[in-house]
């Protein structure tokens, strides 16, 4: 097996190492690498390894824009010392990774998972990783400002049931049934918005859990959802968009 090393870090680099030679003396280090740049350059011009060992941040960026930038069908384990939610990133995108220090016996399976792998091209989301490593170190909006009359009150963010729009206008949902109109556009909202508490439901609502009353099976693979307090129309969410719904509700 060959391997290609993307690691930063000296004595993190020399560890590894050491411990894939413990589990195979055979395996054969192509290169070790320190950057993004580095990388997309070596694996622009020569032959793929069998396996790839990434470190997610390296001297100039997340090694996720390594493979943007090159098309790479082989087999990726990241190490990484991010918190259980950015990992979830990885088990939706079916890569493989190990938190920091790597354990030898963890190492071990992660390689003999990925080696009937080989041969096969894995389609991976890397720009949605990298929106969801970027969005667990990311602070978000705690509390919108609307206007009640003559009056301008805070909204706390727990206290939003959901978002919608209609005719262009952007309106904020309280379980209370009060609804307040908001300046930003839905598609602006999501930047400021937890995605671990929002959902991007379709291109007229922004969810929370707690807002869905119901959840129905729709036709061609679709879902249909009741929202409480009760919208002015139906929510449906498209056969694209229900795989990672489910995910959503299931984290």
């Amino acid at each position: 097996m060959t391997v290609l090393l993307i690691e930063d870090e000296t004595l993190a680099a020399e560890r590894l190492q050491n411990l894939l030679m413990g589990i195979d003396p055979s395996i054969t280090l192509v290169a070790h690498l320190k950057s993004v740049s580095a990388s997309v350059q070596w694996l622009t011009s020569n032959p793929h390894p069998d396996l790839i060992l990434a470190d997610i941040r390296l001297l100039d960026g997340l090694c996720f824009e390594i493979f943007q930038q090159v098309s790479v069908s082989t087999p990726v384990i990241f190490t990484t010392a991010y918190d259980q939610y950015a990992i979830k990133a990885f088990e939706v995108n079916s890569v493989d990774y190990l938190l920091k220090p790597v354990q030898e016996e963890k190492l071990r399976k992660a390689i003999t998972k990925t080696k009937p792998q080989t041969n096969k091209t894995v389609p991976v989301d890397y720009a949605e990783i990298i929106r969801q490593v970027q969005a667990s170190q990311k602070q978000y909006k705690a509390r919108f400002m609307v206007k009640v009359g003559q009056k301008i009150i805070a909204v706390p963010i727990e206290k939003v049931a959901y978002f919608y729009s209609e005719n262009k206008l952007s309106f904020l949902v309280t379980p209370d049934q009060k609804r307040y109109p908001i300046d930003q556009p839905l598609d602006e909202l999501m930047d400021v918005l937890d995605p671990h508490h929002f959902f991007r439901a379709n291109r007229q609502f922004i969810i929370t859990f707690s807002s869905i009353a119901e959840i129905h099976t729709y036709f061609k693979g679709r879902i249909k959802l009741l929202l409480s307090p009760a919208a002015n129309e139906e929510v449906i969410i498209s056969s694209e968009r229900s795989p990672e719904f489910k995910r959503w509700i299931d984290q």
